[in-house]
């Protein structure tokens, strides 16, 4: 061999090197995205076959407002809150109550409202008690929507009120935040009021921070006879309620979960059987959704509960929220212009 041929051979040795090392990445990449591929597709598949369907939530389409430019980008979700393992004995001649899919009573409703820019969300309560207008029912707690006409009467009663669309609806059972909470290893929340439980013993929330774990969550969501005072006990409860989805929320949305395929594969596993969503809310819509919204955290949400004028009685003597609705009316306009970041900043939404 002469030594004109060696580099010429070289050459060739150093080309078949770096074709093996550029097939070896790419071999690499093709299997990562397939494992990718294979881990997103169960997860879709856990929550679509575990999950249950909310058959016909919507009223009827003449019956709807329409969407104006300005917001046809938002999505506005009516999530309901039920309980199948609650205490009754809070009711009083009046409540009128559904039951939902998971076979619990619409003890919560919160409407979500995902603006067009992604940046925020914003999360509304509305009280069992609030005393609004229920189409073809009259004025009555909304509530009262529910058991007059199921899921859809509740949509378009707060579609009226709002003059916005619900694009989904979603159900969930607390019995899904016990396996949740434990999922994302518990929640930590800051109690601004201590309080023992009446109906769970051998419980006590004190004042301040503390973590809690799935059977606490579920006392601590649940919980409303502890809470005496102006305003009434559904008040104080509803505020907890906030308190433990904002800061579960920001749990699940911290990267030591999201950099975690195993706890994600929980809290799908864990919330699934215990939601119920519409006909055009699976797996596949919400990866959409959730993909737009990749930089929001909890500090970009804001909860605060339907501006009312307090607790005060019905002509036929029910205990009722009364509703400000001069407030409300502002806020239907900042949902149909998608300013209700513009709303928050100007109104005084503490109550």
């Amino acid at each position: 061999m002469s030594f004109e041929e060696q580099p010429a051979r070289q050459r060739t040795k150093k080309k078949r090197t770096g074709r093996v090392v550029l097939f070896s990445v790419l071999s690499i990449v093709v299997i990562a995205a397939l494992v990718a591929g294979l881990y997103a597709w169960n997860l879709a598949r856990t929550f679509d076959e575990n999950s249950n369907k909310l058959a016909d939530a919507f009223p009827a389409e003449e019956t709807r407002p329409e969407v104006k430019e300005e917001s046809k980008d938002a999505i506005n979700v009516l999530l309901l809150g039920s309980d199948t393992r609650a205490e009754r004995s809070d009711d009083e001649p009046g409540d009128d109550f559904a039951t939902l899919p998971s076979g619990g009573r619409s003890d919560t409703m919160m409407l979500v409202h995902i603006p067009s820019d992604r940046k925020n969300v914003f999360v509304t309560s509305i009280m069992r008690d609030t005393w609004l207008d229920i189409p073809g029912v009259g004025t009555a707690k909304i509530n009262r929507a529910f058991a007059s006409g199921g899921v859809p009467k509740a949509v378009e009663t707060l579609e009226g009120l709002f003059g916005i669309r619900i694009n989904h609806v979603a159900s969930i059972d607390f019995e899904g935040f016990k396996g949740l909470t434990d999922a994302v290893g518990g929640v930590t929340v800051d109690n601004p009021i201590a309080f023992t439980p009446v109906h769970a013993k051998g419980y006590y929330f004190p004042k301040g921070v503390q973590k809690l774990d799935g059977e606490s969550a579920l006392t601590f969501v649940r919980e409303r006879k502890a809470f005496t005072g102006a305003g009434g006990s559904d008040y104080r409860r509803v505020k907890n309620q906030q308190l433990f989805v904002k800061a579960l929320l920001g749990q699940i949305l911290s990267k030591e979960t999201l950099t975690s395929p195993s706890k994600i594969q929980n809290v799908v596993s864990e919330i699934a059987p215990y939601v119920a969503v519409d006909d055009t809310l699976d797996s596949a819509k919400i990866a959409g959704i959730a993909s737009s919204m990749l930089n929001v955290r909890s500090d970009d949400m804001t909860f605060f509960t339907l501006p009312n004028n307090g607790p005060g009685r019905s002509a036929d003597g029910q205990s009722i929220v009364v509703p400000d609705m001069e407030t409300i009316n502002k806020f239907g306009e900042a949902l149909q212009n998608d300013t209700v970041d513009e709303f928050v900043d100007s109104t005084d939404l503490s109550q």
